[in-house]
């Protein structure tokens, strides 16, 4: 499916991205992510004004496909119409491994308003998951050995026969209205699959337990999106995820044990199909509180990344940045910060050149784009030290005196910002930063062993672009 040339169905309303930014009386756009330069013909402009005040998009081809386009660039978010969500249109599928009591608070919390199955993993003792599934009504499948939760998840997709697969891990609680939340926005024939916010069922009042409520790694934030690589949102887990059965294909790499999440929904983004990332519904996850589980569980997540670079060569850099970007902070880390900045003006520059063509005022953009993509930047280049190079940076730091400060820079700032941005902790931040960077060091060995399992170094090398990306300038409407 070219989703692209799909209009967006009459009815839908939008919402423009908070970080969108109107110029020349509407007729250029700077946003999105990756971030992006849009213009607009004056009806163009005239209908995303229309749209931004609340309006309808209407039935004409142009304007769905322009509004199409500025949601696929995550310039404008689709509020669906409102419909009440028909239960019989899901079968809701539970994967299950042992977990029994858990699995109980989970089909509880699903309800009785649709149908369920339950995918018995091949569990080492089937009873309590049977008695289980049978309490609650669900319809049970047992897999004769076990092949991990996308094979689980697999096995009970075939056996659904609704238009649309809900798929709820049995570690999570879903919250009363998650579904109703999701479903109007298959209304977009574009759309395969949505997913909800995942937070911390909260279960004590441990460190780990309320560092994970504060800021779970499967948590993916409060602001919606589309979901695709170099996205706001790039993946979503499917520990609880709904999608359309037509769309479902081939379904989740059995081959995969951890991240077969993130390809398949790599995989429906490059068959040309929409995911989405909507907040408003939410569902509770069970997570480790115990700091060996914990650590456990983050290396396992990190080993994902060399078979996902494998699968998804283009989508798996260390990181993903202006080269300009990169030698500026390069420069300022080597203890030459002037030139850092002489870079970066440079850089500007050339923007500004390039947007002479489509703007009266091409500095104030040149610098706003520069400069925040340079601030960005230096929030990713730490983040990636912290997570996927410690192993190579903290030797280094140790052997370079000059170097520590650096050093301490990139596992301190993006830990700060991060912070500042969740409004604090309640355990203080030198306790959450601790665990925070425990959380990175965690994911980086994980990286690393999987590297060295599959062979490649994909996932450690950096991807550098010195030319405008995604689309700049280009003319829509």
């Amino acid at each position: 499916m070219n989703s692209a040339k799909t209009p967006m169905p009459a009815g839908f309303r939008l919402r423009p991205d908070p970080g969108l930014a109107p110029l020349e009386d509407g007729r250029v756009l700077l946003g999105g992510a990756p971030a992006r330069i849009v213009r607009l013909t004056p009806d163009g402009a005239g209908l995303v004004r229309r749209w931004s005040d609340g309006a309808p998009v209407g039935p004409g081809r142009g304007g769905g496909l322009l509004a199409r386009r500025l949601v696929q660039a995550g310039m404008m978010h689709p509020i669906p119409p409102e419909r009440a969500a028909d239960p019989a249109e899901v079968t809701v599928v539970v994967p299950a491994y042992g977990r029994a009591e858990q699995l109980a608070g989970c089909l509880a919390g699903l309800g009785p308003d649709h149908p369920v199955i339950v995918v018995d993993d091949g569990s080492p003792d089937p009873r309590p998951i049977a008695e289980a599934a049978a309490r609650a009504g669900a319809r049970l499948i047992r897999r004769d050995a076990n092949g991990g939760a996308g094979a689980a998840r697999n096995t009970g997709a075939r056996a659904a026969r609704t238009p649309f697969i809900a798929f709820v891990d049995s570690d999570c609680v879903p919250e009363p209205g998650w579904l109703g939340a999701l479903l109007p926005h298959f209304a977009d024939p574009a759309v395969a699959a949505v997913a909800p916010r995942i937070t911390s069922h909260v279960t004590g009042s441990g460190v780990l337990a309320r560092y994970e409520a504060e800021g779970s790694a499967l948590d993916m934030g409060a602001a919606e999106s589309i979901v695709r690589p170099r996205s706001a949102v790039s993946y979503v887990p499917s520990a609880a995820l709904v999608v359309r059965r037509a769309a479902f294909g081939t379904g989740f790499d059995e081959g995969m044990r951890v991240g077969e999440d993130v390809d398949f929904v790599w995989r429906l983004a490059d068959e040309g199909h929409h995911v989405r990332y909507v907040p408003g519904s939410v569902v509770a996850h069970r997570h480790r509180t115990r700091l060996r589980a914990w650590l456990a569980r983050r290396h396992d997540y990190g080993t994902s990344a060399a078979p996902l670079a494998i699968r998804h060569p283009e989508e798996l850099p260390a990181l993903t940045m202006s080269g300009w970007s990169a030698l500026a902070w390069g420069l300022a880390a080597a203890g030459s910060p002037v030139a850092g900045l002489a870079v970066t003006a440079g850089g500007t520059a050339l923007l500004a050149r390039k947007f002479a063509a489509w703007t009266d005022r091409p500095w104030p953009l040149a610098v706003r784009m520069a400069s925040g993509g340079t601030l960005a930047a230096g929030e990713v280049l730490g983040r990636t030290v912290t997570r996927t190079w410690w192993p190579l940076a903290v030797p280094v730091g140790v052997a370079v005196p000059r170097l520590r400060l650096p050093l301490a820079a990139a596992v301190l700032g993006p830990a700060a910002a991060a912070l500042r941005r969740q409004g604090g902790s309640s355990l203080g931040p030198l306790t959450w930063t601790g665990l925070r960077v425990l959380d990175e060091f965690a994911y980086g060995l994980g990286v690393w062993r999987g590297c060295v399992e599959e062979r490649t170094v994909a996932p450690l090398l950096p991807r550098l672009w010195w030319t405008s990306k995604d689309g700049l300038g280009s003319r829509s409407g």
